[in-house]
């Protein structure tokens, strides 16, 4: 059985990759990805079309220009001065493609196939008399006729091609005609054989997979899978399937293709889709409590791979989902330790925030359970129940009753607005036993959106002495209520 034999890579992200619709890369920015593609172990960079522009010659000029280890090649049409032009780029190889379906024989060129056959032959052999490696392709190779396809192929190697590419150019091969073909062309041709997919069907990774089992020595691939219209082979599943799953070794320095991934999806200005294997930002992303209890035991549980294998780093977000584990997990990173009541309370509040669509942010989970941690630090003062009334045309008012030094005490308050009556009604509830005076009020909305999360933060004094203290709720009474409460406790503390 044939299985991955001196697998190399051609990544076409500047060529094919570029032709994304919206996307314009300028020489520094093609300069910058083709070095961190060279330094990933790519074995050829498609840097350009050389015919396509002036822009586009400066581009690969720079390219070839700074000394790279990869092959840098030029793609070309079947026409030498496409060839010419790549010449003048100074280019190691170019990438010459052939139309050759009947399709697109005739309706495109609006020729025959032994015209399109001495055209691939005339162009490889002028090729090759100017040093150029030529790898010839045939464009919608699914879709033509395979006897005439090898055919031209066997022509193009008699006039001196290197290697041979099948592209799959609207993306219409499935994964069993893929491994019959390649077993076909692998075995019956004298040189490397390549694959070159489009993702039309989202099969271009498995297409890609079966040709490589099959025979095939090259792959070619963008990074993000980016080019025209649903996009190319994507170059880092290919590469973390042949790794991971069928043990393969590539060359390709794997603990760097993350920082590839997010510099291309920069550049180009093409978000990566935050579900997307491997790169997307879920990728390696966790909110579900049980999920997050078993990654504790054993990351395997419910991860393919250690993000680190690709330069990314494991998440764990919270929301609704949250369980205690994937609490814990997040205060140790805080460098925050709670107990086991603290933690249920710090776990109701971040569901409470989850059940409003909301994910909690590194400074909301500081928030709360900075807020919860003081609530149960020996608190002489706690918060048995609370009421609240105001409307228009009604004076805002406030009942509170408190559990103080081990009794109950109950008490109204007005106010101008019932933050301000429900801070009079506790202030009135302790008299008896300390003189509280409010200093500052603020309050942040830490989350946005109408049911943000709000941080509220006092400045309370008592015989001197003064303490800051915070509160975090949906509610900005509550997170008023919580912080005095807080800073009251703080101020009573012996």
């Amino acid at each position: 059985m044939i299985l991955f034999q001196n697998i190399r890579f051609l990544d076409t992200t500047l060529r094919d990759g570029e032709q994304t619709p919206g996307v314009a890369l300028s020489t520094e920015e093609k300069l910058l990805i083709a070095q961190k593609l060279d330094d990933l172990g790519i074995s050829t960079i498609e840097a350009g079309s050389a015919i396509t522009s002036a822009g586009e010659r400066e581009s690969i000029k720079a390219i070839t220009a700074e000394g790279l280890n990869a092959e840098i090649c030029s793609y070309c049409r079947v026409m030498k001065p496409d060839v010419d032009y790549a010449l003048e780029c100074d280019v190691d190889s170019i990438h010459l493609v052939v139309p050759v379906s009947d399709l697109h024989i005739n309706v495109k060129l609006r020729k025959d196939r032994e015209t399109v056959r001495r055209m691939a032959m005339d162009v490889t052999e002028y090729a090759k008399d100017h040093g150029l490696i030529v790898e010839l392709s045939g464009e919608d190779a699914s879709r033509a006729d395979l006897d005439f396809l090898k055919s031209l192929y066997t022509s193009g190697i008699d006039a001196g091609a290197d290697r041979i590419c099948f592209c799959d150019t609207v993306g219409l091969l499935v994964p069993e005609k893929t491994g019959t073909i390649f077993k076909d062309l692998s075995s019956s041709l004298s040189v490397p054989v390549a694959i070159h997919c489009h993702d039309d069907f989202g099969l271009a990774v498995s297409n890609t997979l079966s040709a490589l089992r099959n025979g095939a020595q090259e792959a070619h691939m963008t990074i993000n899978g980016i080019g025209e219209r649903a996009g190319n082979t994507s170059f880092e599943e290919v590469v973390m399937a042949l790794e991971w799953l069928y043990r393969y070794n590539t060359g390709i320095k794997c603990d760097e293709i993350y920082k590839v991934s997010r510099l291309v999806s920069r550049l180009t200005g093409i978000a990566v889709a935050v579900n997307k294997s491997l790169v997307g930002a879920n990728a390696f992303t966790h909110e579900a409590g049980i999920h997050v209890h078993g990654l504790i035991a054993d990351t395997s549980t419910y991860e393919p791979m250690k993000p680190e294998m690709i330069g990314r780093q494991r998440k764990v977000v919270l929301g609704k989902h949250a369980g205690k584990s994937s609490v814990t997990l997040a205060l140790k990173e805080l460098g925050l330790e709670a107990d086991a009541s603290q933690l249920n309370e710090i776990v109701s509040r971040v569901k409470e925030l989850g059940d409003h669509g909301k994910k909690i942010t590194d400074s909301d989970l500081q928030s709360i359970a900075e807020t919860v941690l003081e609530i149960y630090r020996e608190s002489k003062v706690n918060l048995e129940e609370f009421t609240v009334v105001s409307g228009n045309k009604i004076t805002p008012t406030a009942s509170v009753k408190l559990r103080l030094n081990g009794d109950n005490v109950v008490e109204a308050g007005i106010g101008d607005g019932p933050v301000d009556a429900a801070i009079n009604a506790i202030k009135k509830a302790i008299a008896g036993v300390a003189d509280i005076q409010l200093e500052e009020y603020h309050v942040d909305a830490i989350t946005g959106g109408t049911d943000a999360l709000v941080e509220v933060i006092v400045k309370l004094s008592k015989d001197g002495r003064m303490v800051t203290s915070r509160g975090a709720r949906t509610d900005i009474i509550m997170a008023s209520v919580e912080a005095v409460l807080n800073g009251i406790n703080q101020l009573m503390q012996e």
